[in-house]
């Protein structure tokens, strides 16, 4: 059996010595972003994606190992334990292999074959699997046995053949080429079931649907399962049976005689009785984890493009939840997020309450002095922000923001913990604005899944999206750091080494002993010991502390190796951090040691000129074009910005502010061929689109992201101006210039498969 780390090391593509190190590290406890960031001497300087590799590797190996040891014990206990087949076992490198060896001699409940060797018909059988020529009713006859149940020749041979479809159907070497057949030539098929025409209308496309399951995307297998789920759609996994069974009566059929009409019987018996099923549901289970890996993959590499939008930054944010009838819920936050006012307005229902809303929101303007005006994308969110835009608030950005998942929050443990007096109305809009200021430190509040960026979310395996999620979370807050004295302890939470224990303590110690004024503090709070103190130190930061080196992303294990760069240039650590000129005179090598390498040290380098940077872009305000509010206002060709809301393999959601996201088709992203959608867009990116199509009926809009040229080249544009909204689309005070985001290149490159499951979720 090869050593873990030799066989991690050769599917990764990475030394044995980096695999070894990182699975050390990982045994001790480390994390995944600890590993990456400050370890890189260690693993050789492996990224989050291949640590995190590791980590899953190693867990299904050692999985595997503990029934590998399972089934040795319950063989030796069957007695059936040879040295042959504790080589097999021992050698066995998938679990699906290693039940493939045990299956003969596993344990089952009562079957067809056992009830035929309960009536002592096992000889007859391997007399006739063997097929030489012999007198078969003749030994038929030697086994009729009444008080055994077996009373004619016909039942003997029948009990016999039973016996033989089950050593076809279990012999391992069989079953290795079935699951090869199936996964190379079934077919999906799918039909609707009859009577459910008109219940199971969204199935449409799959009441009569056929594909090869090896090309089936992850997003059509996952919407044909649900649609049998719901007991709409009848669908199979299978092959052709015909050639399943030539594969079989090439392996099994040794003569042409009357025991090998036997075998065949048995063996066309076998194949659709216990083979075929069998196959089908391993096909199923394997097509569903592809999809699943796949739909858990977009939804991750989603999740992290929305956690990492950019802030606007510590502003006093007007926040407003719209709504019609109802009113919009109004709420005033300072910089720092804290709640100073709420009230409603009714712009939307008549003369008298407009004036009112105007007023109110004038003064509150003025008496908060408001920088930025948020409001939710939700109903009537348009009108409203129409009704901002024409107050004509002098030096206020006013922006739409995603509020999925904001009554989520509202109705929250956490939202009642941070607002038990106030209403869910309240503790929405409250999430509107804090979104504006800083997407992350507001999105960990929530379970991920109701972001509003995934792709079957509730249909693929829960434990495997938490697992996924989680990861994305915590590489999301780590890569940005937290600022520790103002940091809730939902996001605390996710900072290496700490927990929602920790986080809890942090945050007690906070309120009562006042803000952390230096890292070192931080081993006064309760049960955050030395190890959890060396994974976390590293990413919290403590804005105007003690020791300048504490708001940075430099580990506090480093800090005499600046202060000695420091004392060598003959100033100090402080004034270094402000020199560039003094950090160009820095030679790293003079600073290598034993356990300090280059990586640490040019890492070190680049935080003394940027300490603490932040990693997300830079803030730009966005606003949807005036009078389109609605579907019925889009005309073909109109030219639209939009914001990009949620990636899917076949296209990217795009929101034009007519309360329905439109679908930009993978193959109107670009004018080139586009295979990843995430090559060409991410989520909240800002776009321009033209409409393709409009089905109001159905709430569907087809939008493209090909440019002019293209359609030119094809010979199939259009009067630029033939289908344009009256009011151009320009920039003033409050509608800052709209600029198409460049398409994003993929910078994994040809990364090996495992790595490529796992990239969306680390950077």
């Amino acid at each position: 059996m090869l050593a873990h780390h030799k066989i991690i090391a050769a599917e990764l593509k990475v030394a044995e010595k980096q695999v070894s190190a990182t699975l050390n590290l990982l045994d001790e406890g480390a994390t995944v972003p600890f590993i990456s960031r400050y370890r890189k001497e260690l693993t050789g300087s492996l990224d989050e994606v291949q640590v995190a590799a590791i980590r899953d590797r190693i867990l299904q190996l050692r999985d595997l190992d503990k029934r590998r040891e399972a089934i040795l014990k319950s063989m030796t206990e069957l007695g059936k334990l040879t040295p042959e087949l504790e080589k097999q076992i021992n050698e066995a490198e998938t679990i699906s292999l290693l039940e493939d060896i045990y299956l003969p001699y596993k344990p089952k409940r009562k079957t067809r074959a056992s009830v035929a060797k309960e009536k002592g018909l096992e000889p007859l059988a391997l007399q006739i699997f063997d097929q030489k020529n012999f007198d078969l009713e003749a030994s038929a006859n030697n086994f009729i046995d009444p008080e055994k149940g077996v009373n004619t020749v016909d039942e003997a041979l029948a009990g016999a053949r039973d016996i033989i479809a089950e050593m076809i159907s279990e012999n391992a070497e069989t079953r290795t080429k079935m699951r090869i057949y199936f996964q190379e030539k079934a077919v999906f098929k799918s039909e609707v079931i009859k009577g459910k025409e008109e219940e199971g209308i969204k199935y449409k496309d799959y009441f009569e649907w056929s594909e090869p399951v090896k090309t089936a995307a992850s997003h059509r297998v996952l919407a044909m399962r649900r649609g049998e789920k719901e007991l709409i759609l009848r669908l199979d996994a299978l092959p052709p049976a015909e050639e399943a069974l030539a594969i079989l009566e090439n392996q099994f059929i040794a003569a042409n005689n009357d025991a090998s009409k036997q075998v065949q019987q048995a063996l066309e018996d076998g194949y659709k009785r216990l083979l075929e099923p069998a196959m089908e549901t391993e096909l199923r289970v394997l097509t569903k984890q592809k999809a699943d890996e796949e739909a858990i993959r977009v939804f991750a590499e989603n999740a992290r493009q929305l956690l990492l939008a950019a802030p606007m930054g510590q502003k006093n944010v007007l926040a407003i939840d719209p709504g019609f009838r109802t009113g919009c819920k109004v709420v005033c936050l300072d910089k720092q997020g804290q709640l100073l006012e709420n009230t409603a307005i009714y712009p939307h229902t008549g003369q008298g309450n407009i004036k009112n809303a105007e007023f109110t929101i004038q003064q509150l303007c003025e008496k908060y002095d408001i920088e930025a005006i948020a409001i939710g994308n939700g109903t009537a969110g348009r009108e409203t922000e129409a009704f901002v835009r024409g107050l004509n608030l002098p030096h206020i950005t006013i922006v739409m923001v995603n509020e999925s998942g904001a009554s989520i929050y509202s109705a929250s443990e956490v939202a009642r913990e941070e607002f038990p007096t106030q209403d869910i109305t309240v503790r929405g809009a409250v999430s509107i604005g804090r979104r504006l200021m800083d997407p992350l430190a507001e999105l960990v509040k929530i379970d991920p899944k109701s972001i509003g960026v995934g792709q079957y979310q509730h249909d693929v395996d829960q434990n495997k999206l938490k697992a996924s999620l989680d990861d994305t979370v915590i590489s999301a807050v780590n890569a940005v750091g937290v600022e520790l004295n103002t940091a809730s302890k939902q996001i605390l939470a996710y900072v290496s080494g700490l927990g929602p224990t920790l986080a809890q303590n942090i945050v007690d110690y906070r309120n009562t002993n006042g803000a952390f004024k230096n890292r070192e503090s931080l081993k006064k709070v309760p049960r955050l010991g030395d190890k959890a103190y060396e994974q976390a130190a590293g990413f919290l930061r403590i804005r105007n502390a003690e020791n300048v080196l504490d708001t940075s992303g430099v580990h506090p294990e480093r800090y005499a190796v600046v202060d000695k760069m420091a004392s060598d240039l003959g100033t100090t650590v402080s004034a270094l951090m402000k020199d560039t000129q003094l950090q160009k005179q820095i030679k790293l090598q003079q600073y290598v040691t034993d356990e300090i390498g280059l990586p640490t040290l040019t890492d070190i380098l680049k935080e003394l000129a940027k300490p603490g940077r932040d990693p997300r872009e830079q803030f730009e305000a966005f606003s949807f074009i005036d009078g389109v509010n609605e579907i019925a206002d889009l005309r073909i060709g109109m030219k639209l910005p939009g914001i990009v809301t949620n990636i899917t393999n076949f296209g990217a959601f795009v929101d034009i502010g007519v309360h329905q996201d439109g679908l930009v088709h993978t193959s109107q992203l670009a004018n080139r061929f586009v295979a990843n959608p995430n090559d060409v867009v991410k989520v909240h990116q800002k776009v321009e689109v033209t409409v393709m199509e409009v089905d109001a009926a159905r709430k569907r809009i087809s939008l493209s992201m090909k440019t002019e040229e293209s359609a030119k080249q094809k010979g199939q544009s259009r009067n630029p101006s033939a289908d344009r909204p009256k009011q151009d689309f320009k920039p003033n005070n409050n509608k800052p210039n709209f600029k198409p985001k460049q398409e994003s290149k993929n910078a994994d490159g040809d990364l090996q498969e495992k790595l490529a499951k796992l990239k969306s979720m680390f950077k």
